[in-house]
């Protein structure tokens, strides 16, 4: 075979990320709030954001015990440990009870992205906190996790979910049609993204 016409491709690697096997980092926010790990004592937080109709709606999450809640939260520390999620409490300080979360998942190692999800329980709401967790945590994805490319995606009829995402800097990039399934039906979703080159 003539070596001069040959292409020779080798998949691209995310750069060596720090974060694995480290302390997950308290975040502090411009609005005074903060993000920081999760613990077993927050269980009862997620039994209850769990039962917000506005949670339960958008998220579906699967009903919660203070047991699986509990067994949720060592999961998500084990998925850190493991340089495979990183999901972050919002609270009004660092030993203050849970208000909401911020995380990153669906981590592809090769395609160096992840997705953000995220809610807020009301005594968390109406304050800015979701646009600046966000930009936080992204910011922490890019610098700590050394991540290409970081995404949100959401139903077209959650205008706050869009809101957040275009606050923190994520561009919408076009609709994903009839992409998850809620409790009333297929919903179109609005795909937004940004990169770690961008502005």
């Amino acid at each position: 075979m003539d070596s001069e016409n040959t292409l020779v491709t080798q998949a691209p690697t995310a750069p060596h990320a720090p974060w694995g096997g480290t302390v997950q980092p308290v975040l502090d926010l411009p609005c005074g709030m903060v993000l920081r790990p999760w613990r077993e004592a927050d269980a009862p937080v997620l039994v209850a954001a769990y039962e917000d109709p506005d949670i339960r709606h958008w998220n579906r999450p699967e009903p919660e015990t203070r047991e699986s809640a509990a067994a949720r939260i060592a999961r998500w520390n084990r998925r850190w440990e493991e340089r495979a999620a990183a999901v972050w409490a919002v609270s009004a300080e660092p030993a203050a009870p849970a208000v909401g979360l911020i995380g990153l998942a669906d981590f592809d190692p090769e395609g160096a992205g992840a997705e953000f999800l995220y809610w807020l329980l009301p005594a968390g709401r109406g304050r800015g906190v979701m646009p600046q967790g966000v930009a936080a945590v992204a910011g922490w994805g890019f610098r700590e996790a050394g991540l290409h490319r970081q995404r949100i995606c959401h139903s077209v009829a959650n205008p706050a979910s869009c809101a957040v995402a275009l606050k923190a800097g994520f561009p919408l990039e076009g609709t994903m049609r009839g992409a998850l399934r809620h409790a009333d039906g297929w919903h179109d979703e609005h795909l937004h993204a940004r990169l770690a080159t961008d502005a």
